[in-house]
Protein backbone atom coordinates (compact mmCIF):
# COMPACT_ATOMS: atom_id res chain seq x y z
CA UNK A 1 0.00 0.00 0.00
CA UNK A 2 1.22 3.40 -1.14
CA UNK A 3 0.86 6.25 1.69
CA UNK A 4 0.88 9.41 1.56
CA UNK A 5 1.17 12.63 3.90
CA UNK A 6 0.10 16.21 4.40
CA UNK A 7 -1.05 19.72 6.67
CA UNK A 8 -3.38 21.89 5.27
CA UNK A 9 -3.93 24.78 7.18
CA UNK A 10 -7.22 25.96 8.84
CA UNK A 11 -8.09 28.37 6.70
CA UNK A 12 -9.63 27.05 3.18
CA UNK A 13 -8.77 30.46 1.51
CA UNK A 14 -5.02 29.65 1.42
CA UNK A 15 -3.16 29.62 -1.57
CA UNK A 16 0.07 28.31 -0.73
CA UNK A 17 1.81 25.14 -2.47
CA UNK A 18 1.60 22.50 0.48
CA UNK A 19 3.80 19.25 0.12
CA UNK A 20 2.77 16.25 0.04
CA UNK A 21 5.63 13.44 1.68
CA UNK A 22 5.51 9.66 0.46
CA UNK A 23 5.51 7.31 3.53
CA UNK A 24 9.44 7.56 3.06
CA UNK A 25 9.16 10.78 4.32
CA UNK A 26 10.52 12.47 0.81
CA UNK A 27 8.28 15.15 -0.96
CA UNK A 28 7.02 13.86 -3.94
CA UNK A 29 4.83 16.43 -5.05
CA UNK A 30 3.02 19.78 -4.37
CA UNK A 31 -1.18 20.42 -3.89
CA UNK A 32 -2.24 24.22 -3.95
CA UNK A 33 -5.38 26.02 -4.64
CA UNK A 34 -5.07 28.06 -7.84
CA UNK A 35 -6.98 31.29 -9.02
CA UNK A 36 -7.04 32.38 -12.73
CA UNK A 37 -7.14 36.19 -11.91
CA UNK A 38 -7.52 38.05 -8.62
CA UNK A 39 -11.19 39.10 -9.45
CA UNK A 40 -12.18 35.73 -9.42
CA UNK A 41 -10.35 35.32 -5.93
CA UNK A 42 -11.96 38.42 -4.56
CA UNK A 43 -15.79 37.44 -5.66
CA UNK A 44 -14.97 34.09 -4.63
CA UNK A 45 -14.86 35.78 -0.67
CA UNK A 46 -18.04 36.60 -0.81
CA UNK A 47 -19.06 32.97 -1.23
CA UNK A 48 -17.39 31.68 1.72
CA UNK A 49 -14.33 30.93 -1.08
CA UNK A 50 -16.37 27.73 -2.52
CA UNK A 51 -17.34 28.96 -5.50
CA UNK A 52 -14.32 29.56 -7.56
CA UNK A 53 -12.47 26.34 -6.63
CA UNK A 54 -9.58 24.79 -8.44
CA UNK A 55 -6.58 22.42 -6.84
CA UNK A 56 -3.91 22.13 -8.94
CA UNK A 57 -1.07 19.40 -8.18
CA UNK A 58 2.63 19.74 -9.57
CA UNK A 59 5.82 17.79 -9.50
CA UNK A 60 9.21 18.38 -7.80
CA UNK A 61 10.19 20.62 -10.64
CA UNK A 62 6.90 22.95 -10.76
CA UNK A 63 5.23 21.41 -13.24
CA UNK A 64 1.33 20.99 -13.62
CA UNK A 65 0.54 17.18 -12.96
CA UNK A 66 -3.39 17.32 -12.19
CA UNK A 67 -6.22 19.97 -11.94
CA UNK A 68 -9.97 20.23 -10.64
CA UNK A 69 -12.08 22.77 -10.95
CA UNK A 70 -15.33 22.95 -9.81
CA UNK A 71 -18.49 23.89 -11.94
CA UNK A 72 -21.61 24.81 -11.58
CA UNK A 73 -24.17 25.32 -14.39
CA UNK A 74 -27.99 25.43 -14.93
CA UNK A 75 -28.07 24.58 -11.15
CA UNK A 76 -25.96 21.51 -11.47
CA UNK A 77 -22.72 21.08 -10.24
CA UNK A 78 -19.88 18.59 -10.72
CA UNK A 79 -15.87 19.01 -11.04
CA UNK A 80 -13.82 18.64 -14.12
CA UNK A 81 -10.72 17.06 -14.02
CA UNK A 82 -7.85 16.79 -16.18
CA UNK A 83 -4.13 14.48 -15.42
CA UNK A 84 -1.23 16.40 -17.75
CA UNK A 85 0.75 12.82 -17.54
CA UNK A 86 -1.84 10.32 -18.79
CA UNK A 87 -3.93 13.69 -20.61
CA UNK A 88 -7.18 12.00 -19.80
CA UNK A 89 -10.09 13.75 -18.79
CA UNK A 90 -12.67 12.88 -15.13
CA UNK A 91 -15.67 14.01 -14.68
CA UNK A 92 -16.89 13.79 -11.12
CA UNK A 93 -20.51 14.29 -10.20
CA UNK A 94 -23.14 13.88 -7.35
CA UNK A 95 -25.40 11.11 -8.25
CA UNK A 96 -28.82 10.36 -6.81
CA UNK A 97 -28.75 13.90 -5.49
CA UNK A 98 -32.21 13.90 -5.79
CA UNK A 99 -33.10 11.60 -3.26
CA UNK A 100 -31.26 12.18 -0.11
CA UNK A 101 -27.93 11.34 0.57
CA UNK A 102 -26.00 12.22 -2.72
CA UNK A 103 -23.03 10.16 -3.52
CA UNK A 104 -19.89 11.34 -5.61
CA UNK A 105 -18.86 9.05 -8.54
CA UNK A 106 -15.57 9.54 -10.71
CA UNK A 107 -16.21 8.84 -14.50
CA UNK A 108 -13.64 8.18 -17.06
CA UNK A 109 -12.44 5.94 -20.34
CA UNK A 110 -11.15 3.27 -17.69
CA UNK A 111 -14.52 2.93 -15.52
CA UNK A 112 -16.20 4.59 -12.99
CA UNK A 113 -14.69 5.05 -9.27
CA UNK A 114 -17.64 5.60 -6.71
CA UNK A 115 -16.12 7.62 -3.63
CA UNK A 116 -18.13 7.17 -0.14
CA UNK A 117 -17.74 10.14 1.82
CA UNK A 118 -17.82 11.00 5.77
CA UNK A 119 -17.52 13.88 7.24
CA UNK A 120 -15.16 11.96 10.16
CA UNK A 121 -12.81 8.82 9.64
CA UNK A 122 -11.99 7.58 6.36
CA UNK A 123 -13.72 8.73 3.01
CA UNK A 124 -13.60 5.52 1.02
CA UNK A 125 -12.57 5.46 -3.12
CA UNK A 126 -14.66 2.34 -4.15
CA UNK A 127 -14.43 0.12 -7.44
CA UNK A 128 -16.38 -2.85 -7.96
CA UNK A 129 -17.63 -1.97 -4.27
CA UNK A 130 -13.62 -3.17 -3.21
CA UNK A 131 -12.06 0.11 -1.87
CA UNK A 132 -8.79 0.78 -3.54
CA UNK A 133 -8.10 4.18 -1.68
CA UNK A 134 -8.70 5.86 1.76
CA UNK A 135 -8.49 9.57 2.61
CA UNK A 136 -9.16 11.28 5.99
CA UNK A 137 -8.50 14.72 7.00
CA UNK A 138 -8.21 15.07 11.18
CA UNK A 139 -8.31 18.80 12.41
CA UNK A 140 -5.60 19.62 14.90
CA UNK A 141 -7.08 22.92 16.66
CA UNK A 142 -3.39 23.38 18.80
CA UNK A 143 -2.29 24.16 15.26
CA UNK A 144 -5.17 25.02 13.21
CA UNK A 145 -4.41 22.47 10.61
CA UNK A 146 -5.76 19.34 9.14
CA UNK A 147 -3.36 16.43 9.22
CA UNK A 148 -4.07 14.49 6.05
CA UNK A 149 -3.19 10.62 4.85
CA UNK A 150 -3.86 9.19 1.36
CA UNK A 151 -3.71 5.37 1.13
CA UNK A 152 -3.62 3.74 -2.04
CA UNK A 153 -4.38 0.28 -2.28
CA UNK A 154 -1.72 -1.82 -4.89
CA UNK A 155 -4.77 -3.15 -6.62
CA UNK A 156 -6.33 0.21 -7.34
CA UNK A 157 -6.75 1.00 -11.14
CA UNK A 158 -5.11 4.71 -10.30
CA UNK A 159 -1.75 4.91 -8.66
CA UNK A 160 -0.89 8.55 -9.26
CA UNK A 161 -1.67 9.88 -5.95
CA UNK A 162 -2.09 13.59 -7.48
CA UNK A 163 -5.42 12.10 -8.72
CA UNK A 164 -6.67 11.20 -5.55
CA UNK A 165 -5.06 14.09 -3.62
CA UNK A 166 -6.68 16.64 -5.72
CA UNK A 167 -9.94 15.26 -5.94
CA UNK A 168 -10.34 14.66 -2.62
CA UNK A 169 -9.38 18.31 -1.82
CA UNK A 170 -12.04 19.57 -3.95
CA UNK A 171 -14.79 17.31 -3.54
CA UNK A 172 -14.02 15.60 0.40
CA UNK A 173 -11.87 18.66 2.13
CA UNK A 174 -13.70 21.84 0.11
CA UNK A 175 -17.13 19.89 -0.99
CA UNK A 176 -20.26 21.86 -2.54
Amino acid sequence: MNQYTYQLLGNIASTEKVPIVGIDGEKVADVARVYSNRLKRLVDGYFDYRYFLTYEMTDLRGEPTFRITKKIRRGKLWFEAFSYIKQERYTVTYENWRIGLPELTIHWSGGIMKIDKQMEGWSNFLVNDEIVARWQAVYVEAEDAFHVILQIEPHSPIQQADFFVAISQATLFIGS
